[in-house]
């Protein structure tokens, strides 16, 4: 008795040591500076939680076992082969993707359960049931949002009565769930198909909510999920009584919301009007802009850089498609040692995901010192000679400020129209992502420069060298 006793006390230790590596790796994560080492820490905690709870089942089947190991052996090595291939275009696919295998496998967890038909006291098959309904959403959801960000889905499927039904795939989710929790509807049958329907239903409330969100929404319907997730995670701690689970899962949970909820602000968007409002979709309807686009040749906005005193440079999912951020760091290098001050502007919702832009200029190796957010550098545009754009659309559409019949209207923005001089580099004279008119592209103070962004930025950094 003592020796179990020892042994149980020393697993829930373990168990909390693991959740403080995850908490304080978090923790770590929320600065560029210090984000390798969090994800190094957060990784030697779920590598201690996966020992211990390996260590207590060895003793159990010896083929259960032989398959938990197998599992673990096949999805390491499809983890750091597609971590190590996938190209910073496509990371947003890839969390989308992880984190909704993370709902799936929680959801997993709860089915094992309620499938089980072992006695669980009311609270428990509570907590099963809500961690597998949200771990089914967000799985099927996230798979969703995978697919139209890697182009599977190109259109987001909307008809009339879409919110009635989906509302009606809830409830009978919802009164499935209670049937599952409390034993009753045996008129459907067993309670194995009443469980069985319940997570069918389930997937398909994840399917059904994410099919008509426009892919503009994409990086808050992420957040939203990786919430959704971590929280369903943290109820099958409560089911399986593992404090890692709980304590990570609500860690998650909480950061996932707090991060929605930034985003969601940062486009001045409810959570709601995200999620059941029609803007997000690629040829929505644009802003009414008038005028005429004019361009300019490298050569010329070169000159023009070379010969300014400051330029901030606004980056976009333009700048991660063309992967340009190391030439883009290579004309910031070059215009820096001709004595101009440079520097970064970030969006919160800039590029496909929270932190894309960010992750971008850190692997090209820019100075964490020379990039800023919206709130730390929006009032040193007006001082600023040039305003240099790349592959940004909404984030520095001065619509947002003024016309109150755009999409838009009222979502903070990079103040790039207040510079002295603009200078776009964009592959053509469409609309951006979400399919609104950019009224920046027609001020007089603005010219395009056409074409792929690494080439565009590559023929500036010959004309800042011609200019001696």
């Amino acid at each position: 008795m003592f020796a179990a006793s020892t042994l149980q006390t020393l697993t829930q230790l373990s168990y909390l040591v693991a959740a403080a590596l995850f908490i304080l790796g978090l923790k770590r994560m929320s600065s560029p500076v210090t984000a390798v080492s969090g994800v190094r820490w957060a990784g030697v905690g779920m590598l201690l939680a996966t020992a211990i709870t390996l260590a207590l089942v060895a003793g159990a089947s010896v083929l259960n076992f032989a398959l938990v190991l197998i599992a673990i052996a096949i999805g390491s090595v499809i983890a750091w082969v597609s971590g190590k291939r996938v190209a910073m275009t496509d990371m947003p696919q890839m969390i989308a993707l992880y984190n909704g295998m993370g709902g799936g496998a929680a959801a997993a967890i709860a089915a094992v359960e309620l499938y089980s038909g072992n006695e669980h006291n009311l609270v428990h098959l509570t907590m099963a049931t809500a961690g597998g309904f949200i771990g089914a959403v967000s799985f099927s959801g996230s798979l969703i949002a995978f697919a139209k960000l890697q182009g599977l889905i190109n259109k987001s499927l909307r008809f009339a009565g879409q919110r009635f039904l989906n509302f009606t795939v809830l409830l009978l989710t919802l009164a499935l769930g209670f049937m599952a929790v409390t034993g009753t509807g045996t008129g459907l049958g067993s309670g194995e198909l009443v469980v069985s329907l319940f997570f069918g239903f389930a997937l398909l409330l994840g399917v059904a909510m994410t099919l008509p969100i426009g892919g503009a929404d994409m990086p808050v319907v992420i957040s939203l999920y990786n919430a959704l997730t971590g929280l369903a995670v943290g109820f099958e701690g409560f089911v399986l009584d593992n404090a890692a689970m709980i304590i990570a899962g609500t860690v998650v949970g909480a950061a996932g919301t707090l991060l929605t909820q930034l985003m969601a602000k940062a486009m001045n968007r409810s959570l709601g009007n995200v999620l059941f409002s029609n803007f997000g979709e690629s040829g929505a309807a644009s802003g009414g802009v008038t005028g005429v686009q004019k361009a300019i040749e490298a050569s010329d906005a070169g000159v023009m850089m070379a010969y300014s005193q400051k330029i901030i440079v606004v980056p976009g999912y333009g700048l991660a498609v063309a992967q340009a951020q190391h030439k883009v760091w290579e004309l910031s290098q070059l215009l820096i040692d001709h004595g101009v001050n440079v520097r970064f502007a970030i969006h919160p919702v800039a590029g496909r995901m929270p932190g894309h832009m960010n992750v971008l200029l850190a692997e090209a190796g820019v100075p964490y010192d020379l990039i800023a957010d919206l709130d730390e550098i929006n009032a040193e545009f007006e001082t600023a000679d040039v305003a240099l754009i790349i592959g940004a659309n909404d984030v520095v559409n001065p619509d947002a400020r003024t016309n109150k019949s755009s999409p838009i209207y009222g979502m903070p923005i990079l103040n790039a129209d207040k510079a002295k001089n603009v200078i776009v580099i964009k592959r053509g004279q469409g609309q951006g992502f979400s399919g609104i008119d950019n009224a920046l592209f027609v001020l007089d103070q603005t010219r395009m420069l056409y074409g792929d962004a690494q080439a565009a930025v590559s023929q500036l950094i010959q004309a800042v060298k011609a200019a001696g």
